[in-house]
């Protein structure tokens, strides 16, 4: 039996997270409307990814001006508890749909570039907090620990988020594919050409569906104090590039560049028992007599209570919104 499934490559709005929020519900309606059972979107759709932003920091000195911008990209984030969320989560319910969407979540004082994965019962049903952002992507956003590592069920298959650059680290991968994860998701900022290749190279070697999702972002857009380094006849920070790809390394939609809009796809989970034939890198294709991987899945606070233990504020089971009666 066929799914149908959807990849959303669109504009979000810096420092607008309402207008983000917006778009992201009309998108989900439409590819809903359009008979989309999973619908997945860019890393750092809500919240927004800031390209080209130093936030005036060096080696030993940080200005109050890179202090002022980081204040208002903090405030531009969702709590997981939010109503943001909860307005995608009765998107989702409306259309009876699975949302994969990339946020930037605000926890206690600190970022995470998250992974959200939203049921059609409008409740949250998985997170993955990045576990090694990019470069200056350090400043901004604190580390993923291993307890986000995970993969659920949904009416549309199991699902799994795997964001941006993270898609690097083979062992990272290597634990996804073991949870039987069949529809990879990447919602990602990466739009160089080199981006598809490692697409298509993780839908061989894991035998999955791959899911990637790329934003778009005009320079008119980008708030004049980002100053992002770009030609001045170049009109997009980000073009795009998603995909839809098979267990075998085809092509189902994409890639698309230079514009908005949604990809569809009917995939066939059963076309990765068949690619299994002869591949199952955590299976017969594995050689645990010379390599294993050990994945520490406990969350790792800063602070402990032993006595009368609080809960973290914001904590990801909250619902986004109410289940159906």
């Amino acid at each position: 039996m066929t799914k149908r499934v959807a990849v959303v490559q669109a504009a979000s709005a810096l420092f607008d997270t309402p207008a983000s929020v917006g778009r992201a519900v009309s998108l989900i309606r439409e590819a809903a409307g359009n008979g989309a059972q999973l619908v997945v979107f860019p890393e750092a759709f809500l919240g927004g990814y800031p390209k080209g932003a130093g936030l005036d920091s060096y080696v030993g000195r940080r200005t109050p001006q890179g202090r002022e911008l980081f204040r208002r990209y903090f405030e531009s984030a969702v709590e997981l508890n939010g109503a943001e969320l909860r307005e995608v989560g009765e998107a989702a319910r409306e259309g009876q749909t699975t949302v994969v969407i990339g946020v930037i979540e605000r926890l206690g004082n600190t970022l995470y570039c998250t992974a959200v994965t939203i049921g059609p019962s409008g409740r949250i049903l998985n997170i993955h907090r990045k576990l090694m952002p990019t470069g200056s992507e350090r400043l901004i956003w604190g580390f993923g620990d291993g307890s986000t590592i995970d993969v659920v069920d949904t009416p549309v298959g199991r699902v799994g988020a795997v964001i941006c650059w993270e898609n690097y680290m083979p062992l990272l991968r290597c634990a996804m594919y073991a949870q039987q994860i069949e529809l990879y998701c990447a919602p990602t900022v990466d739009d160089r050409p080199t981006w598809l290749p490692t697409m298509t190279h993780i839908a061989l070697e894991g035998r999955v569906h791959v899911l990637s999702a790329c934003q778009i972002l005009r320079k008119r857009d980008i708030p004049v104090e980002l100053e992002p380094e770009l030609p001045q006849e170049q009109e997009l920070a980000l073009r795009g590039g998603s995909a839809i790809i098979s267990p075998l390394g085809e092509l189902l939609a994409g890639p698309l560049f230079d514009e908005e809009g949604i990809l569809y796809a009917e995939i066939d989970l059963a076309d990765q028992t068949r690619a299994h034939l002869d591949m199952d890198v955590v299976g017969h294709y594995g050689r645990p007599d010379v390599f294993q991987l050990r994945v520490d899945r406990q969350p790792k606070s800063p602070v402990t209570w032993l006595d009368n233990p609080v809960p973290l504020a914001g904590q990801w089971d909250v619902p986004t919104a109410k289940a159906p009666d």
